[in-house]
C-alpha cells in the first residue's frame, strides 16, 4: 500500500470512528434535570 493511500484510509477511518450523526449524547444526569439545566452561556453565542 502507498504511503498516500495509506494516509487516506487512515483520515477516512477516523472520520468513520468520530462520527457522531444525532448531535452530542447528553448524559442521564442532563436528561433527568430537565431542558433549562442544560443550557450555559457559552450556548447564547
Amino acid at each position: 500500500m502507498t504511503t498516500s493511500k495509506n494516509r487516506r484510509e487512515n483520515r477516512w477511518h477516523q472520520r468513520k470512528h468520530n462520527q457522531n450523526p444525532h448531535g452530542k449524547v447528553k448524559s442521564f444526569d442532563e436528561l433527568a434535570a430537565g431542558p433549562s439545566a442544560s443550557r450555559t452561556p457559552k450556548d447564547e453565542f
